[in-house]
């Protein structure tokens, strides 16, 4: 199904995998605690050791969906990671992506969606102040009781936006971004720069694939 963006009033884009590169930087800090081990072969195996363990992990999350406690398992989770580190975590941009958000902030209100604490979107904006206002609104796992693939995180963001459902684009690497999306009746498009493979963001309904997120801006500029 085509996507009518000349309907669109609103893109919400998720953020590791999406706006971050953060994937590949999991994959560096992995490979080179296994380099001694792997030797050369550490950086290609790494990437698809955790390719295979994306797919199962979003199934993790949609499973404590199912039961209700998504958002109490990911907060105990943050509470942990925090103790565990003091220090920021590296935000790196995707390329395309800086330019293409400056492309569509004067076309449409934009968001967050993530299911990240409000702590690392903080952080997140503060990496990049120049961009930070570009983002009308953010989602975080504190601000609704249920987590993607939920559809609530998607909801809040568009009514916090006063923009209908049907007019908002959720953009995102995985199938909890799909979902999300599809069950709050919003438009989805899965990006293949963070860990998702098309086969499995094609199962779970995306309107539209892309390559980077960064080629949104081709296309709704």
């Amino acid at each position: 199904m085509s996507i009518p963006f000349h309907q669109i009033q609103a893109i919400l884009f998720d953020l590791d995998g999406t706006v971050v590169d953060t994937d590949d930087t999991a994959t560096a800090h992995l490979a080179q605690r296994l380099h001694p081990i792997l030797g050369d072969r550490a950086k290609a195996i790494t990437r698809w050791l955790l390719m295979q363990i994306e797919t199962p992990g979003n199934m993790f999350i949609t499973f404590l969906d199912w039961l209700h406690i998504d958002g109490l398992i990911m907060d105990l989770l943050d509470r942990l990671r925090r103790r565990r580190t003091a220090h920021a975590p590296h935000f790196q941009l995707i390329p395309g992506v800086e330019e293409m958000l400056q492309t569509l902030a004067p076309h449409y209100k934009l968001g967050l969606v993530t299911t990240r604490s409000r702590h690392h979107i903080e952080q997140f904006l503060a990496s990049v102040p120049h961009l930070a206002p570009l983002f009308q609104v953010t989602v975080g796992r504190q601000d609704t009781r249920r987590l993607k693939p939920h559809p609530s995180p998607v909801q809040w963001a568009a009514a916090r936006l006063a923009v209908p459902l049907p007019n908002c684009l959720m953009v995102g690497d995985t199938t909890v971004d799909v979902k999300a999306a599809r069950r709050a009746g919003a438009w989805s498009v899965g990006v293949l720069c963070g860990f998702g493979q098309r086969q499995e963001l094609e199962r779970a309904g995306a309107h539209l694939i892309l390559d980077s997120t960064a080629d949104i801006g081709q296309i709704a500029g």
